[in-house]
C-alpha cells in the first residue's frame, strides 16, 4: 500500500472518531439580558389578558350572586301566596262537597227562596267570579313561582360552572406567574422589584372634585407591588388600582379593564384631564391619567405600580368616570 493510500486512510479514520465523540448538539447559549426582557414582556402582555379575564369572571359571578338572592328573596312571598291560594282552593272544593256542589245553585235559583231571581242570579254570579279569581290567582301565582324557581337554577348552574373556571383560571395564573419570576431572576437577580417609596412620584397634583380624590389616591398607591386580583390596599392589578382610586372617590367601577371601558364615557386625547382612564389596545390593559401626559398604573408581575408616561403601548381610547 502507498504511503499516500495509507495516510488517506488514516485521516478517514480520525475524522469518523471525531464525528463519533463530537456531541450531538452544540450547547445553547444563555439567553442574554436584552432576550429575557423580551421574553418577560412578552409573558407579562400574556398573563395580564388571562388576569383580566380571570378579573371578569370574578364580576359575573358577583353579579350571579346578587340575581340569586334578588330571586331567593322574591321566591319567598309567591310561594307563601302559592300556600294561601292553595288552601283557599282546597276550601272551595271542600264547600262544594259539603253544600252538594251544583245543589247551591239550584237552591239559589229556586223560585221558593226568600231573595227575587235577580238576586239570586246575583249572588251566584258573584260565587262564581270569587271562585275563578281564587282559582286564576293560584294558577298566576304557581306560574310566576315555576318561572322563579327555574331562573333561580339556571343562575345556580351558571355560577357553578364559573365558580370551577375561576378555580382553573387562577391554578393557570400561579404557574405562570411561577415561569414569570423564575425569568425575571435570571434576568434581574430576583423575582419582583424592590419596594419603591411613594414619594418617588413626587407630590399628588391639587385637583378639584372626585377625580382630585382619585388621583391623590393613585399617587399614595406608587411603590406598592403589582398583585393579581388585587384593588388594594397593599397590593393591585392594572383595573383594581383604577378601582381603587376611584373607589375612594365615592364612585364605583367594575374590577375589569374592558368592563370598565363599557362604564366609561368615551373623550379625545385632546380633552384628557386628571382621574381619566386611559386604555390599551385590546382593552386589557388600563391607567389613571394625572396630568402632563404621565399615568399611574399597576405594570404586570413582578412590579411595583408607577407614574410613567402614558404612551407605554398603542392606546385603545379614553374614559371619563
Amino acid at each position: 500500500m502507498s504511503s499516500l493510500r495509507i495516510l488517506l486512510r488514516a485521516l478517514a479514520v480520525a475524522g469518523l472518531s471525531a464525528a463519533l465523540v463530537a456531541p450531538a448538539s452544540v450547547a445553547r447559549a444563555e439567553p442574554t439580558p436584552a432576550e429575557l426582557t423580551k421574553q418577560i414582556e412578552k409573558s407579562s402582555t400574556e398573563l395580564e389578558r388571562i388576569v383580566e379575564s380571570y378579573n371578569k369572571l370574578n364580576e359575573e359571578i358577583k353579579t350571579n350572586k346578587a340575581t340569586s338572592a334578588t330571586l331567593q328573596a322574591r321566591i319567598g312571598p309567591l310561594q307563601e301566596l302559592a300556600e294561601r291560594s292553595r288552601a283557599d282552593v282546597g276550601l272551595l272544593a271542600v264547600t262544594a262537597y259539603k253544600t252538594g256542589g251544583m245543589r247551591t245553585a239550584r237552591a239559589l235559583l229556586e223560585p221558593e227562596g226568600s231573595a227575587s231571581l235577580p238576586e239570586r242570579l246575583g249572588a251566584l254570579d258573584q260565587l262564581s267570579r270569587q271562585r275563578q279569581a281564587t282559582i286564576s290567582g293560584f294558577t298566576d301565582n304557581q306560574r310566576k313561582l315555576i318561572d322563579q324557581k327555574t331562573r333561580l337554577d339556571t343562575t345556580l348552574a351558571r355560577q357553578a360552572a364559573q365558580a370551577k373556571q375561576l378555580a382553573a383560571g387562577k391554578k393557570k395564573i400561579e404557574t405562570d406567574l411561577a415561569k414569570l419570576y423564575q425569568l425575571r431572576r435570571q434576568a434581574y437577580g430576583r423575582a419582583t422589584e424592590a419596594p419603591a417609596r411613594s414619594s418617588s412620584a413626587g407630590s399628588a397634583p391639587a385637583i378639584s372634585g372626585s377625580a382630585g380624590v382619585a388621583v391623590k389616591y393613585a399617587y399614595g398607591a406608587v411603590g406598592k407591588p403589582y398583585v393579581y386580583g388585587a384593588d388594594g390596599p397593599s397590593g393591585y392589578d392594572c383595573s383594581g388600582l383604577t378601582l381603587a382610586a376611584w373607589r375612594a372617590a365615592g364612585k364605583s367601577l367594575p374590577h375589569n379593564a374592558a368592563m370598565q371601558w363599557d362604564a366609561t364615557t368615551r373623550i379625545s386625547r385632546s380633552a384628557l384631564k386628571p382621574g381619566d382612564l386611559v386604555f390599551y389596545s385590546g382593552l386589557g390593559h388600563v391607567a389613571l391619567y394625572v396630568g402632563s401626559g404621565q399615568i399611574i398604573d399597576a405594570p404586570s408581575a413582578g412590579r411595583n405600580v408607577s407614574k410613567r408616561g402614558m404612551d407605554i403601548m398603542p392606546i385603545a381610547g379614553y374614559g371619563r368616570v
